[in-house]
């Protein structure tokens, strides 16, 4: 671990529960999240590129005065961000990208040659 990481406020298979969950599914899953917590998480979910928009959709279920203690003053822009008039399917993605594998051989090496001494 390094010294610097952040931990996750919540266990890691909740975390990948809220990151495979749909739009409609997730709103029963963060009500189970204490608030305290639950304001926590979207902090920590908001500073990663890739959860952002889920920190956003959980923002969206928290005080402003919890955002803003445990994210300062990113805390109370999340807070302004989570309540735009998004609703929860609009923030996060409804399918997640399709990643691409290579077909063939991404350059062609030479052959090895045996050379004598």
């Amino acid at each position: 671990m390094l010294l610097n990481e952040e931990t996750c406020p919540v266990p890691e298979s909740l975390l990948g529960q809220l990151y495979r969950v749909t739009p409609q599914g997730l709103p029963a899953l963060i009500d189970a999240v204490p608030a305290n917590t639950r304001a926590m998480l979207a902090v920590y979910c908001y500073r990663r590129s890739h959860l952002a928009p889920l920190g956003v959709a959980i923002a969206a279920s928290c005080d402003e005065g919890d955002l803003a203690e445990h994210g300062g003053n990113l805390g109370s822009d999340l807070f302004s961000k989570s309540r735009q008039g998004l609703r929860v399917a609009e923030v996060l993605p409804s399918q997640r990208k399709k990643i691409t594998l290579s077909t063939g051989p991404i350059r062609q090496l030479p052959p090895l040659v045996d050379i004598d001494d």
